[in-house]
């Protein structure tokens, strides 16, 4: 039998260990983004909206380049409220992708945040599915700002995600329709160390929260602990 040469089983330890850190710093950058957008409730999402979403996605810092050469795209992680009717607390976070559509002419060269909350279960369901299409296979809309907001408006009442972006400090609602968000697998395998969806990890519940993302699921559950159906 072949043995591996020293080089070799060093670049097999190193490489795990790498894409892991990869996620952590996912989470831990999802974490400031949100922590930031919550931390002006005259600009920032409503808290009454935030009351009555069954699920939470972040995406830190995605670039236009990634749209142009079609090989990248905008990683982030997503959490949902636990319990059937989405009455517990927030799950542990998955790692969750966000695709194409018109997303790069929309955010032009900067690095853009991206938060969307998916607001009933029809939504999550939708979410959770292999593949979501903005727009299609499930509807969604430009999320309003500022917590004098209310979520009785049209908007919030029949849409079934609701988003808003960040860049160059201006916060606002953007529509995101035509893109595609799905679960980040590899993302998932190298921050649980095992294959998991995201459904297994958020709706499932197959594992605890690691300790990269407790601050974020801590946030979430200090703003919004009870969802308001």
């Amino acid at each position: 039998m072949q043995k591996c040469s020293p080089c070799v089983l060093c670049l097999l330890l190193v490489l795990p260990s790498f894409a892991q850190k990869k996620e952590e710093d996912r989470l831990h950058e999802s974490y400031n983004v949100l922590k930031e957008i919550l931390g002006t409730p005259d600009k920032g999402i409503p808290r009454d909206l935030l009351d009555k979403a069954a699920c939470v996605v972040i995406y830190p810092s995605v670039k236009k380049a990634g749209f142009i050469v079609g090989a990248e795209y905008g990683r982030g992680a997503i959490t949902c409220r636990t319990g059937e009717n989405f009455n517990g607390h927030w799950s542990a976070p998955a790692m969750f992708a966000l695709e194409g559509g018109s997303v790069g002419l929309q955010i032009g060269g900067e690095a853009t945040d991206f938060v969307l909350l998916v607001m009933n279960d029809k939504g999550a369901n939708s979410v959770m599915s292999s593949k979501v299409k903005l727009g299609a296979d499930a509807s969604a809309a430009a999320g309003p700002v500022g917590r004098t907001t209310s979520a009785e408006t049209d908007i919030a009442m029949k849409a079934e995600i609701l988003s808003w972006s960040r860049a160059r400090g201006v916060f606002g609602g953007i529509s995101l329709e035509g893109s595609t968000m799905r679960s980040d697998d590899g993302g998932n395998k190298s921050l649980y160390g095992k294959e998991l969806s995201a459904k297994e990890i958020v709706r499932e519940g197959k594992v605890q929260t690691p300790a990269s993302g407790k601050p974020l699921i801590q946030l979430l559950q200090q703003t919004s602990p009870k969802h308001v159906s």
